[in-house]
């Protein structure tokens, strides 16, 4: 897996933060965004897309591409995945990935050239660059992936449905897939569009601005950011002698429709279930819940019910996270961001805390405060999206995780 998170860059940094329950949200600095009623946002600092990406690529592509080919190419060096390993079969390796908002900051740049010079200023990469497929697309031309590519359009659970995609064109014989969602909603335009959510949450200060489960939510904190995985059949990893991080064991996915937080509840626990029962998994068998975490009375409510309706007695003792809470909620990426976490969770054997969050509300065994040792084998990861999607992911420890 590849990371870009605004806690860290790569998997050590972005663990050893999370783990720690590092808070990074801070006043929103973007250019442009000063004078907008969004004051905190999990930002992604110390990022030189110049050292990672080359110039070709970063002239015809947003910054939420940027993050999703730097991730990429962690991914492909932690899973020791080179191009002689399928420049045999190019068609064998593809791309999916999701994206909310696309390239906000780079269509905005060229719009303003249009209006304030002119058709001729305008830039040939504007017709792609802003489009949500763009990162899919640019990952797939600069590795040479000529296997499945897609884009899921699954509002912010589409985070977590690029794993399901991925693993069934792995089921259908492709040899390896890139998984995963990145997301740069931090400018002018993108912050405009997004303060019509009811969920966002304008607080000024940022240790209160996201704060799920207890009764000071007030809704989310938007990030950037990303992560990006190499998902494949364990034999084809073994024989690579790549490191197993973990497993996908199962998933399942619903919707809702938009703005029905009451009937998420049902739809969320219907995919936790569905989740559960592909992989072969009871109940009292997961160790820890990454938890969606919207942030608003209502939908945390709503989550709470769910996670108790789907996991019975066992949903008010089994920890649950949500790391998120220090970092913002990336929309589609804030999924991959969970599942890098979740990953590293099981392969430390510890559960990280929920930053600035202190006395829940909910009958849900939330960790607070420092990280809990509990040597967690089997995670579930929960998403929700606005529009009323819901998707849950099982993932178990991988067979090359330390014990």
């Amino acid at each position: 897996m590849g990371i870009v998170a605004p806690n860290g860059i790569g998997a050590e940094a972005f663990w050893k933060a999370t783990e720690s329950g590092d808070s990074v949200l801070a006043r929103v600095t973007r250019q442009g965004c000063e004078h907008l009623p969004l004051r905190v946002a999990g930002e992604v600092r110390d990022f030189d897309p110049g050292t990672l990406v080359e110039e070709r690529f970063l002239v015809q592509t947003d910054r939420f591409s940027h993050y999703a080919l730097a991730a990429a190419d962690m991914a492909l060096e932690d899973a020791r995945l080179g191009r002689a390993d399928y420049e045999d079969d190019p068609y064998s390796v593809g791309v999916v990935t999701a994206a909310g908002s696309g390239g906000g900051e780079f269509g905005q740049r060229e719009l303003q050239r249009l209006w304030g010079q002119g058709p001729r200023y305008v830039g040939p990469y504007q017709s792609i660059a802003w489009f949500y497929a763009a990162s899919t697309g640019q990952v797939s031309i600069r590795r040479g992936f000529k296997g499945p590519c897609g884009v899921v359009c699954g509002d912010e659970a589409g985070g977590l449905d690029a794993f399901a995609h991925a693993a069934r064109a792995i089921r259908q014989g492709s040899r390896a897939m890139l998984a995963g969602a990145t997301e740069a909603p931090l400018a002018p335009y993108s912050v405009v569009c997004q303060l019509g959510y009811e969920g966002l949450s304008t607080a000024e200060d940022p240790e209160r601005a996201y704060r799920p489960f207890t009764d000071k939510a007030c809704g989310f904190v938007p990030a950037e950011g990303g992560a990006m995985f190499v998902v494949e059949d364990e034999a084809a990893a073994g024989r690579r002698s790549a490191t197993v991080r973990a497993v996908l064991a199962g998933h399942a996915a619903t919707f809702t429709g938009p703005g029905r937080w009451e009937q998420s509840a049902e739809g969320l626990a219907h995919a936790i279930r569905g989740a559960l029962r592909e992989a072969g998994c009871a109940p009292e068998e997961i160790d820890v819940v990454f938890a969606d975490a919207f942030g608003s009375p209502e939908a945390d409510a709503a989550e709470a019910r769910a996670i108790s309706e789907a996991l019975g007695s066992h949903g008010s003792k089994v920890p649950v996270t949500a790391p998120k809470t220090g970092t913002g909620r990336a929309y589609c990426a804030a999924a991959t961001l969970d599942v890098a976490a979740a990953v590293l969770a099981l392969e430390h054997g510890v559960v990280p805390p929920t930053p600035n969050v202190f006395e829940v509300c909910h009958d849900l065994d939330v960790v607070t405060g420092d990280a809990r040792a509990c040597g967690p084998r089997t995670a579930l990861v929960l998403s929700r999206g606005q529009m009323g999607s819901n998707s849950a992911l099982v993932i178990r420890k991988g067979s090359d995780s330390p014990a």
